[in-house]
């Protein structure tokens, strides 16, 4: 074999549960999303979920150890040619989107990653359901690339895969998540995302200043909207379509997002926090951007300020995005919508599941007087 591949994998398959469920095999089920799809699908349906290195150690799931970018997953010949003939449904969730990576890797786990499922799925004669984000939208530029090169192969790899997708003339759907947040009742999310340290650090008074003018929307939704879509397009056996998970014209403002996690301060005992200072985006570009790559502001600001502007790269967006929430197809159905009432209850209830695994931080801070800082809005 040549060195450059992986040994197969010999073990075979698991062992099919006995029952008439039909088995859907599950990428990314370790990622914040793809918890958040076994809650939703695992009693509804066998789940096999493909794992290469950390078990998830769910028992409501079966897993399959495998490499999502290798030839056949990694797995022997004869182990590909079983899974292909048990898997009934495709649900590709997986993908790279720690920025950090270099970005050959984002790209190639993001695209290589689609083609061994619509090579797995076209086996199988199974439909494919491709997990990927309303922010495929935005398109990066030269300096995009340059400047903040993670972010820019995630949205470039995304948008190679949406194509490969429709190239395949698979069935199965599209579904295009915008920000995800927690879950809308409890709060809960299975790992920290950017939307979750922002709002943390915004509540303690550590955002000095956001991209985004005042009125700016911010297009987020909760992980059950989410996951309780993707299901109803799953059941209702959807073959064909690109579906717009998001807020659309529901979508909270950026002022809105900074006073909620003001009064949330307030109301556990917090010093209130000064609002952030908004920079509209053109200023971004002019101001920030130049500034950051200079050597006067203090390493950590610095690293935060490079957060902040890589986020705007995959966020920015004329919205509001069209939405599929609440819309009937046929007899199938495409979860629900969302209000603008709902989305800030769910950002509240974000924030207190935060707080609570933060008791000691929180402790620390309300004696902690916040520094005063200018809010006017950069020109």
């Amino acid at each position: 074999m040549p060195r450059h591949l992986p040994c197969p994998i010999e073990s075979r398959v698991p062992r099919p549960r006995t029952g008439d469920r039909p088995t859907l095999l599950l990428t990314g089920g370790s990622g914040v999303l793809g918890r958040a799809l076994i809650d939703e699908l695992w009693e509804d349906y066998d789940l096999l979920c493909l794992r290469r290195n950390r078990p998830l150690g769910d028992p409501r799931v079966r897993e399959l150890p495998g490499d999502l970018v290798a030839p056949r997953l990694g797995l022997s010949p004869l182990a590909w040619h079983e899974l292909a003939l048990e898997v009934d449904i495709v649900l590709h969730s997986a993908a790279a989107t720690n920025w950090k990576v270099p970005p050959e890797e984002i790209v190639r786990t993001n695209t290589v990653g689609t083609e061994n499922m619509i090579d797995l799925a076209a086996r199988a004669d199974a439909p494919l359901y491709l997990v990927s984000t309303a922010f495929v939208v935005n398109t990066p530029t030269e300096e995009d690339h340059r400047r903040f090169p993670g972010a820019a192969a995630y949205l470039a790899s995304k948008a190679t895969a949406e194509q490969l997708m429709r190239d395949s003339d698979l069935p199965g759907a599209i579904v295009r998540p915008s920000v995800v947040m927690g879950d809308s009742v409890t709060g809960y999310i299975a790992g920290e995302q950017g939307l979750t340290r922002t709002i943390g650090s915004m509540v303690l008074g550590q955002v000095p200043v956001l991209p985004g003018a005042p009125d700016a929307k911010v297009d987020m939704i909760p992980q059950d909207y989410v996951t309780r879509a993707i299901s109803d397009l799953i059941r209702g056996g959807v073959g064909s379509g690109e579906y717009w998970l998001t807020a659309g014209k529901e979508s909270i403002e950026l002022r809105e997002i900074a006073d909620i996690c003001g009064e949330f301060a307030v109301r556990n005992g917090l010093p209130l926090p000064p609002r952030p200072r908004l920079i509209p985006v053109e200023a971004v570009h002019r101001l920030l951007l130049p500034m950051l790559e200079g050597t006067a502001l203090p390493g950590k600001m610095r690293q935060r300020f490079q957060h902040y502007a890589e986020l705007l790269l995959c966020f920015q967006t004329e919205l509001p995005f069209d939405t599929s929430l609440g819309e009937s197809f046929g007899d199938s159905h495409c979860g629900t919508r969302l209000t603008h009432a709902d989305i800030r209850a769910a950002l509240v209830r974000n924030l207190e599941c935060w707080a609570e695994g933060r008791p000691g931080l929180l402790r620390k801070h309300r004696a902690r007087p916040v520094p005063t800082m200018p809010t006017e809005v950069a020109s």
